[in-house]
Order: structure tokens, then sequence, then C-alpha cells
């Protein structure tokens, strides 16, 4: 088992969180791939998307439905600083993951965490687990506890 898929599978056990990563039988880089994979809705996928704060550097994580899209003046907003895209080199060093596989859960360093409501609207989500090929299925009122996320609006 690698490194990440270790420290979230750790995550989800240390949370009281019964489900499990699951191996895809291929890739789910992107939420298409993903929901393809996991045979559920694309706005079932939470994507993990990281911003860097423009003045203080600080990583901002929003964890959006499949198919939203973030609007930056409303996540801006949420984090209080204009807000940049962060790159992988930054993605890898906070959070222990590639992009195409960071998890909302077991990040070397914690990040102020958003949840788009919208994911509020299934009994359950998928999310992706430390790697490109595995993702786990929680309730998204469990990820919300777990993550410590705030429910907010920052969608387009």
């Amino acid at each position: 088992m690698s490194k990440s898929l270790a420290r979230v599978t750790a995550a989800l056990e240390a949370a009281g969180v019964a489900a499990r990563p699951v191996e895809m039988p291929a890739e789910t880089r992107t939420a298409e791939q993903a929901a393809a994979a996991a045979g559920c809705a694309l706005d079932q996928i939470v994507k993990s998307i990281l911003f860097r704060g423009e003045g203080s550097g600080r990583l901002y994580l929003f964890l959006t439905a499949g198919g939203n899209r973030i609007d930056a003046v409303k996540a801006s907003s949420l984090a209080g600083e204009p807000l940049g895209r962060a790159d992988a080199q930054e993605v890898r060093a906070v959070t222990g993951f590639a992009i195409g596989g960071v998890s909302p859960v077991g990040h070397l360093t914690p990040s102020p965490e958003f949840l788009d409501p919208r994911l509020m609207d299934f009994a359950q989500v998928w999310a992706a687990a430390g790697t490109p090929r595995h993702i786990f299925p929680i309730a998204p009122g469990e990820l919300l506890r777990i993550t410590g996320a705030k429910l907010a609006d920052f969608t387009a």
C-alpha cells in the first residue's frame, strides 16, 4: 500500500468512518473518470481543489461537486484574500498528495477547507483516496464532520 493511501486509510479509521478506499480498474484523476469508475453521477464526485493565498501563501482546500466550477471571487471572499491556483509542487508539499489523487483527509499540513453545498444533495459521495486509482465512498455529512470544512457557496 502506498504511503498516501495508508495516510488516507488511517485518517478515515481515526475519524471513526467505516468506509475504506477502493481501487478502481482505471485512473480516477478527473471527476469524469471517477464517476465512470464508481458508477455514480458526476456531482457525486468530490473534487479537491487547492488555491494559494496571494498575500499569505497559505493553501485553501475547496471540496466541490464534480460538475461544478469554483468562482474565484466567492472563493477569495471566503479565504479573506485574493487566491491563485496552487501549483503541483505546492500541493504535494502541503498535502502529501499528487494532483489527481488529493484526498480531503490525511494531509501532511491542514488547510482551511470549504465544502460545496451541492454535495449534501446525495446520500453518498466519492472522494480521492491519495492515489489516481483509489477513491472512497462517504456520506457528505460525515465528510463535513471529519474534514472540519465550512459549508459555503463558492461555485459559479
